[in-house]
């Protein structure tokens, strides 16, 4: 299979991203890590590897489309609706990566008048590359994969994230593990990187994922990995996904009615 012009040049900038991430965090005393305010009003932590990860994102795509517009993290913020729009975290999971922990990624993704097309997601620490191309499947390094068959939540285990609030959502968050713990799940894991997290749900290894607010370069390109994997993307009220700040629940479909009336009640 050949890849398009557009998932080839994905995976190039997502691995020109891997360089600069690699590089620092190997010297993570040279990585610039510095607390930011959210538009929340929450404290976070960016480091100079997102921003400079993001740019050796932008500039090897524009090598190949020059025209086309950018959603990002750190710098580039086109509007969701553009017609041509590559949606971009240079560094998903900075906590992990701040503190030395090596499971974070980059996500690569190209959305046309809205829809996904295709995505990249990249961990540096283990090279795992993670692809997807609309109407083409969902590939782990090469191999074509899917979610697991599990019916009932007490056969299966269940990924959380949670977002840098520390207030309502958490304890919402903290409310809904409680319920599922109440129907036997086999556990919950948070990794704090959610598109390695909802890649999981894609490979099997999670029956589902929740948190209640991600924003569109968190799942962009990880959401297309799911649904050609054979899994389902909603919000944790059931809506179709925004491209904007947004809540999520992603499953391996048959699980997604039990899940969302759990975690529906806390959003």
């Amino acid at each position: 299979m050949t890849d398009s012009l557009e998932l080839a040049t994905a995976i190039l900038a997502a691995r020109a991203g891997e360089s600069v991430l690699s590089t620092y965090f190997a010297d993570l005393a040279s990585a610039g890590i510095q607390t930011k305010t959210t538009n929340e009003g929450y404290q976070g932590i960016i480091t100079q590897a997102d921003i400079e990860a993001e740019r050796a994102v932008v500039t090897e795509i524009r090598r190949s489309f020059s025209n086309h517009r950018f959603l990002a993290e750190e710098e580039h913020s086109s509007t969701p609706n553009a017609e041509h729009l590559w949606i971009i975290d240079p560094l998903d999971g900075t906590n992990n990566f701040a503190h030395g922990i090596p499971h974070f990624a980059v996500s690569v993704a190209y959305y046309q008048n809205g829809r996904a097309q295709c995505g990249v997601v990249l961990n540096p620490c283990t090279g795992d590359l993670f692809t997807a191309e609309r109407g083409r499947g969902a590939w782990w390094n090469g191999v074509l994969v899917a979610v697991n068959q599990h019916q009932s939540l007490s056969e299966t285990m269940i990924a959380v994230g949670f977002y840098y609030d520390r207030g309502a959502m958490m304890k919402s968050t903290l409310r809904a593990i409680e319920a599922l713990f109440e129907q036997e799940i086999h556990g919950i894991r948070r990794f704090g990187t959610a598109a390695l997290d909802i890649v999981q749900v894609g490979l099997g290894r999670f029956g589902g994922y929740f948190e209640y607010q991600l924003s569109p370069w968190d799942f962009a390109a990880a959401r297309l990995f799911l649904e050609e994997a054979g899994g389902t993307i909603t919000t944790c009220t059931g809506n179709e996904l925004p491209l904007e700040k947004t809540s999520i629940l992603a499953s391996n479909s048959r699980l997604h009615p039990a899940l969302l009336e759990i975690v529906s009640k806390f959003n």
